[in-house]
């Protein structure tokens, strides 16, 4: 039994990717979309193309991804993360590449959250001696 596609599930913050790698000329689709019209910022297209440009394989996968929650710059590391799983699940010979790269861990910093009797997670509201 043979797949057509390698899967990965990346997180970040609240965003969660499911992440597809079909054999292919390098089209990346999110949510229905091309890259470029779903995360528009130069910056969060480099990030989600990373692991692909450090294994060399940006034109053999085209890439069909469903990203949900949280904000843009989340989703697009939640989708490195989910493209980097994925690869590893193609060759896990790629593992010590993407490992020293830092994109098969997990990143856990979340917003803390807001305390009692303060402003907000660690600031206090405004005090006056006089």
């Amino acid at each position: 039994m043979s797949q057509d596609f390698f899967y990965g599930t990346g997180k970040r913050k609240t965003s969660v990717s499911r992440t597809r790698l079909y054999k292919g000329t390098g089209t990346i689709t999110v949510n229905g979309r091309e890259l470029a019209d779903y995360f528009p910022r130069a910056t969060l297209q480099m990030i989600i193309r990373q692991p692909l440009k450090l294994t060399k394989t940006l034109e053999k996968f085209n890439i069909a991804c469903r990203v949900t929650g949280g904000g843009l710059s989340g989703q697009a590391q939640a989708v490195r993360h989910g493209i980097s799983r994925a690869l590893l699940e193609f060759d896990p010979e790629m593992r010590g590449v993407l490992k020293r790269a830092g994109f098969l861990t997990r990143d856990s910093r979340v917003k803390e959250r807001k305390k009692y009797g303060q402003r907000a997670a660690r600031a206090r509201f405004q005090y006056s001696k006089r």
